[in-house]
């Protein structure tokens, strides 16, 4: 029998009970039992508001040269952001076909549709390529914190740039923002690509000079081996979805730009008014690092939850069983193959799982026919096109009103519900070709159609 850090995985089963229905792959509801209070896991946080202060500022450093080179983001300045929509026909959609009220108000955070790679990756992943941009830039002398960055947008520092190589490991997403950003600046690019990622994603970025690297392996094969490729060239840089703080930070600033969409919407957010985030979760950097920087605005007043495919639950199997990036999904006999492209991930973040244990109210799991459903539904009630992946939080808000009683009576929210607030964090969908966001909508249908 196969053995966990030196236990058989029935004694893992005896432990949590829950992990039975997770190795069925069924969907199921979990609630983080080590949650603490705010200021408690702040004391135990690696990261602190300042980080998290320091790469806002750097991107605000950088808005002139995003303004520049991407006129999508002219209109914000060279601000990356995306809307915030009030979705109130899909919430009554969701409370009919779910059978579950939804107490409060459904908003949708639209990352889906943020400028350059349409998705919630071109938070993080753009931002660590600046902060590296701007290190080299430094160090030889070529920029000082005081200049207008859109002086970068020139042959002088695209030359200098292409000296320089970057590389990432990435199941789509990631890949196409680190991609399509530092091909932008200058640097040679490579994007190793596991098998679940898109066709479409891989075509892209060949077209914007990047240079991709196919697997028949998992996305942890297309770290290593950007991994790999980075040790063997000391001019290399690995973006390390795994284990970056950078990548991390830059997810962390969208909590900022969230408090202000909201307080432009006069929606409040305190003791009496609890906020709930509903994140979709492959490797965790994303959600993990939105999670974190909401927890630095609102600390006990937001109610954080991940969301993963019951093919993929690698960060709720970590979290779980405490033993983070020491086990994977396909250690218990889960296969990790899922249409949720984003979120196919069979270990989680270690330093994201152990950074955010504190403050994660808690985890689910989504099955693929749901997501499709979903994402027809979002379409028929709101005109709004994601991808199956960014529909994995839709669902979060019924599931928290149906199988999360205890959790909301443990931290005296029943009765605060009406007067709350539900985001979706829509993680991505904007750049998906025409004819492949007409196939998810049909897979959809026909689904939809068989209950």
């Amino acid at each position: 029998m196969r053995e966990i850090e030196s236990k058989d995985i029935q004694t893992w089963r005896g432990k949590y009970p829950l992990l039975n229905r997770l190795i069925s792959m069924e969907e199921v509801f979990w609630i983080n039992p080590t949650i603490e209070k705010f200021q408690t896991g702040m004391n135990k946080s690696p990261l602190t508001q300042e980080d998290a202060r320091d790469a806002e500022e750097r991107l605000k450093r950088f808005a002139p040269y995003i303004a520049k080179v991407f006129p999508e983001t002219k209109g914000m300045n060279g601000i990356i952001e995306s809307p915030l929509v009030r979705i109130p026909s899909m919430k009554q959609s969701l409370e009919q076909n779910y059978h579950q009220p939804i107490l409060g108000e459904l908003l949708l955070k639209c990352d889906s549709h943020l400028p350059i790679s349409g998705s919630i990756k071109a938070r993080g992943g753009i931002y660590e390529i600046l902060k590296h941009a701007e290190e080299l830039a430094f160090q030889h002398q070529m920029l000082t914190i005081q200049d207008d960055y859109s002086i970068i947008d020139s042959d002088r520092f695209r030359s200098f740039f292409s000296h320089y190589s970057i590389a990432v490991g990435s199941t789509g997403n990631l890949g196409l923002s680190i991609g399509i950003i530092s091909a932008k600046l200058g640097f040679k690019v490579t994007v190793h690509m596991s098998a679940d990622a898109k066709q479409w994603k891989k075509d892209l970025l060949r077209s914007k000079n990047v240079k991709v690297i196919e697997y028949e392996a998992d996305y942890s094969k297309a770290v290593e081996e950007g991994r790999i490729q980075a040790d063997r060239d000391p001019t290399c840089y690995f973006v390390d979805d795994e284990n970056s703080h950078d990548l991390f930070l830059g997810y962390a600033v969208a909590a900022s730009r969230l408090k202000k969409q909201l307080e432009e919407l006069e929606i409040t957010i305190d003791e009496n008014h609890p906020l709930f985030v509903y994140l979709p979760c492959g490797v965790g950097g994303g959600p993990g690092g939105v999670a974190f920087g909401l927890k630095l605005l609102y600390q006990d007043h937001v109610h954080c939850f991940f969301a993963e495919p019951t093919h993929s639950p690698c960060m709720l199997l970590g979290l779980m069983t405490g033993l983070h990036d020491k086990v994977s999904v396909q250690d218990v006999g889960i296969d990790n193959v899922t249409d949720a492209d984003g979120l196919a991930v069979g270990k989680p973040s270690g330093f994201v799982g152990k950074t955010i244990e504190p403050f994660l109210s808690g985890n689910y799991t989504v099955s693929d026919n749901q997501l499709y459903k979903l994402l027809k539904e979002l379409v028929d009630t709101e005109g709004i096109h994601l991808e199956p992946s960014a529909l994995a939080g839709m669902i979060g808000p019924s599931k928290l009103c149906k199988e999360g009683i205890d959790y909301l009576q443990k931290h005296n929210l029943t009765e605060k519900m009406s007067k709350g607030t539900h985001i979706i964090w829509g993680t991505g969908g904007s750049m998906v070709p025409d004819e492949m966001k007409t196939q998810y909508y049909q897979k959809g249908l026909k689904l939809a159609l068989e209950k």
